[in-house]
């Protein structure tokens, strides 16, 4: 026999779990292919939101672990937006598929900068991609911090809660779902539609939000690490940072969060109450269409606002500090100073 016979079919994947996989595809896009465009996008963004939280909670629930909690809340985000994004091409794809017809390809994501008269808008690879910078780089900050500090205090009641635990994680699914609705509007509209906009005031500031947002939150994000590396190291012995953005907003990360994401929206709102956007949406372009738009964008930085100003954000803090050092008169004195969100100027 030929030494090259070695052939095992553990070399080659089953032919049944591709067929399983399209199968399965061509009934979810089937089943959430209705009528209307917006429908047809937000459908099945909202339903792949749930679905990839629920496949991580289980096992973590399970071992009583939150490691992955915030990592998988990040891969949510950057899987649903460009889902959202490539979920026209999807479905023309297994039209083809069913029809026997060649499959068209995917559009490239620089398709807005040539000539080509099939791909995206500028408009939906611009915010596409802002929710996928910010994922990737706030998701790989907090599971390397829950990594080095073994545990996430936030989960210190939660975890051991099937109940409590499981709520954490479909109200991650939730966020997502809620902070992705002005992104996932752009990407429900036909590129031609958002063509027929040009270029808005709103274009421009809700971008140059985001960017400073983005960069607000990097930063304080990266001066609090450095303090605490030097205080691990005992570089100093303070208690809690004062230092640089942190001197002039209690909590400089948050407020940088709220921007970008009030970016994010300002871009949205601005094109998608366009007449043509309207029409492409399957409105009438009259006063309810708008309103629609309008609370689909808006709801995104609502959210995030008030999730991290009354529930989980500054009061989780504010309490585990105020045990800590509320009798010292240091950190009075910061607190009574230092502006809670929106920093001192001068």
């Amino acid at each position: 026999m030929s030494v090259y016979h070695t052939w095992s079919p553990i070399h080659t994947p089953d032919p049944t779990i591709f067929t399983m996989a399209s199968s399965m595809l061509h009934k979810f896009l089937h089943l959430t292919n209705f009528r209307s465009p917006f429908l047809r996008t937000v459908g099945p963004s909202v339903a792949a939101a749930f679905a990839l939280q629920t496949a991580v909670a289980i096992p973590s629930i399970a071992a009583q672990s939150e490691r992955f909690y915030d990592v998988s809340g990040s891969a949510t985000f950057l899987t649903v937006s460009l889902l959202s994004l490539y979920l026209p091409s999807l479905r023309a794809r297994a039209a083809a598929s069913l029809a026997g017809a060649p499959k068209p390809p995917l559009p490239s994501l620089l398709s807005p900068l040539t000539t080509a008269t099939a791909g995206f808008h500028w408009r939906q690879v611009a915010l596409s991609a802002a929710v996928v910078f910010w994922s990737v780089r706030l998701g790989t900050y907090l599971f390397g911090r829950v990594l080095h500090q073994g545990h996430d205090s936030r989960f210190d009641t939660l975890r051991g809660s099937p109940g409590k635990f499981a709520g954490a994680w479909f109200g991650q699914a939730t966020w997502v779902s809620l902070c992705l609705a002005p992104v996932v509007a752009v990407n429900a509209v036909a590129p031609a539609a958002l063509a027929a906009v040009p270029l808005r005031v709103t274009d421009v500031l809700g971008l140059a939000l985001f960017a400073g947002g983005f960069a607000l939150e990097i930063v304080a994000d990266r001066q609090k690490g450095e303090w605490l590396r030097r205080r691990k190291e005992k570089l100093h012995d303070e208690l809690f940072m004062t230092k640089g953005l942190w001197s002039r907003s209690q909590y400089p990360n948050y407020l940088g969060e709220c921007t970008l994401w009030t970016g994010i929206a300002i871009t949205a709102a601005g094109v998608l109450v366009a007449r043509p956007v309207q029409v492409g949406l399957g409105f009438s372009g009259g006063l309810m269409g708008k309103l629609l738009v309008l609370a689909a964008s808006c709801v995104s930085p609502a959210f995030v606002t008030s999730l991290l100003l009354k529930v989980s954000g500054v009061p989780l803090s504010e309490k585990k500090y105020d045990a800590k050092y509320g009798h010292r008169k240091d950190y009075q004195e910061w607190k009574r100073n230092t502006p809670k969100f929106f920093p001192k100027l001068y």
